[in-house]
């Protein structure tokens, strides 16, 4: 091939390839521009959803107002004083009132157009006026048709109001961490405010806000006066009720499970008062160490540390120091996920209960009961633990009556601060019932018992204090 032809084909191959790099710029450039547009039309739409909720949902909003008189005593002031400005200008310019009134600001969402409006406990408690304030500026006077201090839950009634728009409840067992969530309440009576978050965690518990604690947590920010407010999810469905804030932190808020919420509000309404089930047992968590003393795996069911004489579990057959791993149907994991169980059950209503004990097991059937007013539904875990480091003595009649041990123990008399038995959670005035599942009649059988195990072996105590009974496990220092 000549050179002229050679020069002509490279020629070509170079607009060629001159044109192909144009169109692929151009194709990115093409491209880049329809990623951003895609872009920006989600966050739009995201955008818009938020806008649609808030519309959506802010008639359902209200603000509450309480107010309640708080009685004072009298500052005593010195007799000096008294005589010598005299009783009458004492009393005229330094008396203190003893009645005062206190105002407080909540918020509450309606769900029912007969005017029933969910919000929290301690939003409405020992208020003696109840003021709520619609988004169309409205007021009315409210009623408390029923609390419960519980779960700080309450439902109160305005009535003779037309127009009124209920909330949408949803499901809050669909809720994941991650999920966005919008909060409405009127933070510091900025009423109507929207903020909006993500669902940190579900199942929260362990706060210390309530005895019946699930929460759902949110970064979704809440303040003073979004208490008794909904968290909505992107469906414009209430899935929560706001309740509390962690103050020392930011971004961390709780609120209440609808599904939860749900049937104490049923309950409130229909009845005014919730109505829990009872089992008659003192629970404990199994942590790895009880766990291995009862043969089963950590987190498989809750140990039953005390079970109340006459109580519906001691009438169906269960034991202290059974392994309660099945409640209904449902496999039990921690002690809160049965309290929650437990009362949710209508008293009156029979249940299967599955529990271990001594590598076999049970199945009973349980009444269940109606929960006494402040009946213990739990004990938390002895805190510290090690081994040995105490002293007994026999239980004379006179201590077995003051300390309601009928028969068997022994009396803890010492405790070392700061030892194995110490850090375990063993008091000096506990009395000691079993030791490695044996009973313990005296002294000396407990010495015995001591002395018979292992060095290296664990001890595993059955120890009353009070009305109850829990279990220690002391770990051998040689273990």
């Amino acid at each position: 091939m000549s050179q002229r032809w050679t020069d002509r084909l490279l020629g070509a191959v170079r607009a060629i390839g001159a044109l192909s790099l144009a169109l692929v710029v151009l194709l990115l450039c093409s491209s880049v521009v329809q990623a951003k547009d895609q872009s920006r039309a989600l966050v739009e739409r995201m955008q818009q959803v938020f806008v649609e909720v808030a519309e959506r949902l802010k008639p359902s909003v209200v603000n509450i107002s309480t107010t309640q008189k708080v009685r004072t005593s009298r500052r005593q002031a010195d007799p000096f004083f008294r005589e010598f400005f005299g009783e009458e200008f004492f009393e005229r310019f330094f008396r203190v009132p003893r009645e005062f009134e206190r105002r407080s600001l909540g918020s509450g969402v309606i769900v029912d157009t007969k005017g029933y409006i969910l919000t929290n406990n301690h939003v409405v408690e020992r208020a003696e006026e109840i003021q709520v304030t619609l988004a169309d500026e409205r007021s009315f006077q409210a009623k408390v048709v029923g609390i419960d201090p519980k779960t700080d839950l309450a439902v109160i009634q305005i009535e003779n109001a037309s127009n009124l728009k209920s909330a949408p409840l949803g499901d809050s067992d669909k809720m994941r961490t991650g999920d966005f969530v919008i909060a409405i309440g009127n933070p510091f009576g900025l009423t109507h405010t929207v903020t909006v978050g993500v669902v940190s965690a579900t199942g929260r518990a362990g706060v210390g806000i309530t005895a019946y604690e699930d929460f759902i947590q949110t970064d979704a920010s809440i303040n003073p006066g979004n208490s008794g407010g909904p968290l909505l999810n992107i469906d414009a469905e209430v899935i929560g009720i706001n309740t509390a804030i962690v103050a020392t932190g930011q971004g961390i808020g709780f609120a209440i499970p609808i599904n939860l919420a749900k049937e104490i509000m049923d309950q409130l309404i229909k009845e005014g008062q919730v109505t829990r089930g009872w089992l008659g047992v003192i629970i404990q968590p199994l942590d790895p160490e009880l766990a291995r003393q009862f043969q089963v795996e950590a987190g498989e069911g809750v140990l039953l540390a005390d079970v109340v004489e006459s109580g519906p579990a001691a009438k169906a057959g269960l034991k202290t120091g059974d392994v309660l791993v099945a409640f209904s149907g449902k496999p039990v994991t921690d002690v809160r996920q049965l309290q929650r169980l437990v009362a949710s059950v209508r008293p009156g209503n029979g249940v299967d209960i599955k529990v271990k004990r001594k590598k076999k097991d049970l199945t009973f059937k349980v009444t269940v009961g109606k929960m006494p007013t402040e009946e213990p539904v739990a004990v938390t875990p002895p805190e510290g633990m090690e081994r040995y480091g105490f002293s007994v003595q026999d239980l004379t009649p006179e201590l077995r009556e003051r300390l309601e041990v009928e028969k068997g123990g022994v009396l803890v008399s010492t405790v070392e601060p700061g030892g194995s038995a110490f850090r375990r959670g063993l008091r000096r005035g506990d009395v000691i019932l079993e030791v490695n599942r044996q009973p313990v009649e005296s002294r000396r059988d407990l010495l015995r018992l001591i002395g018979e195990s292992r060095p290296e072996t664990d001890l595993l105590l059955l120890v009353q204090r009070g009305k109850s009974t829990r279990f220690i496990v002391v770990p051998s220092a040689k273990g």
